[in-house]
């Protein structure tokens, strides 16, 4: 990690943005989402967005999750506060790669809602430390936390109108 802290602030940044990019590729790689037969025929409620929505959306979410985990790292603040903060980052980063398999590639709505609500807890808590550190850093996930309680909320209906 050493090695990481001593990267310029651009590549940083780079870095930062490419791995919460990369959680959402790598993800959608193991999920299968383009080739989904299933989730095409199963029940969704009226209010559900047009699919090239989901993209757009995350793309965009991600580039400011990875602007807002590079304002913590370059933060000044004790070493011991940004740790724990960036764990809640990576607890709820892990949460988030896991939802579209546990949807789509499994096929486990009920799943991926237990999988979501707990993402929404720790996108919360996350927000919550990096406040402390970065008040910059926590309005960024502002938009994801949205987002995901938007989904939330999409997945538990669908859960509803497909059990």
């Amino acid at each position: 990690m050493d090695a990481l802290n001593k990267l310029p602030a651009v590549w940083k940044l780079i870095l930062c943005i490419l791995l919460c990019e990369a959680t959402g590729f790598v993800s959608s790689l193991f999920s299968d989402v383009s080739t989904n037969v299933w989730f095409e025929f199963i029940e969704k409620p009226d209010w559900f967005p047009p699919y090239f929505l989901f993209g757009l959306v995350w793309s965009v979410l991600y580039l400011l999750m990875g602007i807002s985990l590079w304002l913590v790292w370059q933060s000044k603040k004790e070493k011991e506060e940004k740790t724990a903060a960036m764990q809640f980052f990576f607890i709820q980063l892990l949460l988030n790669f896991w939802w579209s398999i546990i949807f789509f590639r499994f096929q486990s709505i009920f799943f991926a809602l237990v999988d979501i609500v707990l993402l929404l807890l720790c996108i919360a808590l996350t927000i919550q430390a990096f406040f402390k550190i970065s008040r910059n850093a926590g309005y960024l996930l502002v938009p994801y936390l949205l987002w995901v309680g938007f989904a939330t909320a999409l997945n538990m209906n669908i859960w509803i109108l497909n059990r």
